[in-house]
C-alpha cells in the first residue's frame, strides 16, 4: 500500500467515525445507543422488516442484532410480529414511543450530517460520491 492510499484509507475511516460519534453522542440524549438508533432509523425509513433485512441495512452480525432488538423490545420502541407467510421470522414494527423518539431524533441527525457535508461544495460533494462509488464498483 503506497502512503497516499494508507492516507485515504485512514482519512475515509476518521470521517466516519467522527459521523458516527455525532450520532452516538445525539442518540445518548434520547438514552438510545448508535445501534439501536440505525435499527429505530432503518424502520423509521423504510417501515416493517424482518430481523434479517434489518441487520443487513445497518451492517450488523447476526449475535449482535438480537441483542438490540431485545432491548429496545424492553424499552418498548419496538415490537415483534409473526410473519404471516413464515412463523419463522418475525417482523419488526416500531411503537408509537419508537416512533416518537425517532422522528425527533432523526431530523436532527441530519442536520448534523448536513452541517458536516456543508463543508463541501455541492460540486465537491458530487465528485467525492463519484468517487467512493467507483471505488466500491468491485466492492461485493
Amino acid at each position: 500500500m503506497t502512503p497516499t492510499e494508507m492516507k485515504i484509507l485512514i482519512g475515509l475511516h476518521r470521517n466516519v467515525n467522527t459521523l458516527d460519534k455525532k450520532t452516538a453522542d445525539l442518540a445518548a440524549e434520547y438514552g438510545i445507543t448508535f445501534s439501536q438508533f440505525m435499527v429505530l432509523e432503518a424502520l423509521y425509513s423504510k417501515g416493517d422488516m424482518t430481523v434479517g433485512e434489518v441487520r443487513e441495512r445497518i451492517l450488523s452480525t447476526v449475535g449482535t442484532i438480537s441483542l438490540i432488538v431485545n432491548n429496545l423490545v424492553k424499552l418498548n420502541y419496538i415490537e415483534r410480529l409473526a410473519d404471516p407467510k413464515d412463523r419463522r421470522v418475525c417482523i419488526l414494527h416500531l411503537t408509537k414511543a419508537g416512533y416518537d423518539i425517532i422522528s425527533e431524533l432523526a431530523p436532527r441527525n441530519v442536520r448534523a450530517i448536513q452541517e458536516s457535508m456543508s463543508k463541501l461544495e455541492a460540486t465537491e460533494q458530487d465528485t467525492l460520491l463519484a468517487l467512493l462509488k467507483k471505488l466500491s464498483e468491485d466492492v461485493k
